[in-house]
């Protein structure tokens, strides 16, 4: 008990200056939270400085917004990917549509054949059409359509611009080609480089294979241009012709080639060229045309 009193035992002035320190300390607590928690001062948002400084922040806000969107730039829509269809905001049917008119090795030459191919509505197309991109030979030939479209109605309907020297596909010229609407100097050259390379037409819808040619542009050579006489073709022999050889048809790839040449080696010789159609994945809707270079004896 001595000790506990020795600690705790004070004399009245000292109880008394404890006591006062004790009601300073809770007068000033009390002070400052009646201060700061029940302040009556109301704030006025209304102010032109403020609604200023709030429309600079909706201006900062909306800079950042637009900087952060995926950024679109000049592109050739023949190579449209599955990511790129979708931040160009089309659908995956629209995308597919693409991809399978890709896969017959054709390409789409304008805005116009873009939407009939995809489908997309005029909504999008106006929305992604000026970053579209084409070839600058694909730029001059829609110009020139553009341009051939405020002809009279008389040009319009009549597809022959001069007189031709001949009306057989195999033997026409780059002139004679020029006399269709819708042919230049670019068409009609790729038509006798492909003519060339197959060592003539053989079936008249081969032209359609000439590429970057408008289906409506080949009708209207057709219209005009036949084929009066079939080419004579040099065939190899399937059996003995050397891979680089065979890689020269026009119809065969380096894969297609590789799978004849195994077939070769399994059966070492082809007694038909029928035989090519029991190859496995052989393109059997190429068969009348692989089969006009190509003999099995």
């Amino acid at each position: 008990m001595k000790l506990f009193k020795s600690h705790f035992w004070y004399t009245k002035s000292q109880r008394n200056g404890i006591f006062i320190l004790v009601i300073c300390i809770l007068l000033l607590q009390s002070f400052i939270f009646s201060d700061v928690f029940s302040s009556d001062k109301i704030i006025n948002t209304n102010t032109p400085e403020i609604g200023a400084f709030q429309n600079q922040i909706d201006s900062l806000k909306a800079i950042e917004i637009e900087n952060r969107k995926p950024k679109i730039f000049p592109f050739n829509p023949n190579y449209i990917t599955d990511y790129k269809g979708e931040q160009l905001g089309m659908s995956l049917a629209e995308i597919d549509r693409l991809l399978t008119f890709r896969k017959s090795n054709k390409f789409v030459n304008s805005k116009k054949e873009f939407q009939e191919v995809t489908k997309v509505s005029d909504s999008l197309l106006n929305k992604i059409a000026p970053f579209f991109k084409f070839p600058d030979w694909v730029t001059k030939q829609n110009q020139e359509n553009t341009k051939s479209s405020f002809t009279s109605n008389e040009t319009k309907n009549t597809f022959i611009k001069k007189t031709i020297t001949t009306n057989d596909i195999n033997k026409a010229t780059a002139e004679d080609f020029k006399t269709i609407n819708g042919i230049g100097v670019a068409f009609s050259e790729r038509i006798i480089q492909y003519r060339s390379k197959l060592q003539g037409f053989t079936f008249e819808n081969q032209l359609y294979e000439v590429w970057g040619l408008d289906k409506i542009v080949a009708a209207k050579v057709l219209s005009i241009f036949k084929i009066v006489e079939k080419p004579s073709i040099k065939k190899q022999n399937v059996n003995t012709v050397t891979f680089k050889e065979l890689l020269k048809n026009p119809y065969i790839d380096y894969e297609l080639c590789k799978k004849i040449f195994n077939y070769r080696d399994e059966v070492a010789e082809l007694q038909d060229i029928s035989e090519l159609k029991t190859i496995k994945d052989f393109p059997l809707d190429k068969y009348d045309r692989i089969v006009l270079y190509l003999l099995a004896k």
